[in-house]
């Protein structure tokens, strides 16, 4: 360096003003000129105090005196570890989620808290613990939307100041414990079971209905049951057999009834 500028010298003023701006060009315009996409965007601060965000497109920076944090707007994805709960009802499980959000403020998501990943990480955790530990076994296996809705709230509330907004919080997985599983699986064959004796005894209720009224049907008009004889050998006609059956009038026997 201490070359170029004796070249320079020697060169006469020209060749000092073409130095100083090879040099300006060279060191001072890529601190100066930062470009931003679409998604980005960048925090100012000057002389340390907080100037706002600026882009897309290109932003011009003061060397020295300004600085910039680029902050990216996409949705972006966090895993919650796997959690040891306690349900409501004392059933043990190990449960872990997915949380999508977005920097919806910059300005706050640098200036109100250090790390906004591992405060709304956190966040997370605590309260997928503190939610699942208030619901039951069957609400945390038959209600996961009304779950992960509730979730996704606590956690936007919560991290709202920091310009955070979280869109959605879904539950990936429900662990339980083998003999949890094994109870469950009896239980679930004893209300199959109860199910098949329910719908057993319905129908041989509603079949004696039926057989109630045609008696009535048929005691106030007997030829019914002589037209139900003759249905019966047609049917039975038609199998092919060679048995062969003659229906008797039940007035014939009337008189031994009787006696």
């Amino acid at each position: 360096m201490e070359t170029l500028f004796n070249l320079a010298l020697r060169g006469g003023p020209v060749t000092v003003t073409l130095v100083i701006i090879a040099f300006l060009a060279i060191f001072i315009l890529p601190q100066a000129i930062r470009i931003l996409r679409e998604y980005e965007r960048g925090v100012i601060f000057r002389l340390g105090k907080l100037q706002g965000a600026k882009g897309p497109g290109l932003i011009i920076l003061i060397p020295v005196i300004d600085k910039m944090v680029k902050m990216d707007l996409r949705v972006v994805t966090i895993d919650v570890p796997k959690q040891e709960i306690m349900t409501k009802d004392n059933v043990p499980a190990t449960v872990d989620a997915v949380v999508y959000f977005r920097v919806v403020d910059p300005n706050a998501a640098v200036v109100k808290v250090e790390n906004f990943w591992k405060a709304t990480s956190l966040i997370a955790q605590t309260t997928l613990r503190s939610v699942l530990g208030q619901s039951a076994l069957d609400e945390l296996l038959s209600q996961r939307d009304v779950i992960n809705q509730k979730l996704q709230e606590i956690i936007d509330k919560q991290t709202e100041p920091w310009g955070i907004k979280v869109t959605s919080v879904e539950i990936k997985e429900v662990s339980l414990p083998d003999s949890m599983k094994r109870a469950m699986a009896k239980q679930a064959e004893a209300e199959r079971e109860r199910r098949a004796k329910v719908v057993n005894a319905e129908g041989e209720f509603q079949s004696a209905e039926k057989m109630v009224q045609a008696a009535a049907l048929i005691a106030k008009e007997p030829i019914a049951l002589q037209l139900r004889y003759l249905q019966t050998m047609r049917e039975m006609a038609s199998e092919h057999n060679t048995t062969t059956f003659l229906p008797l009038p039940i007035d014939l026997f009337s008189a031994f009834l009787k006696k």
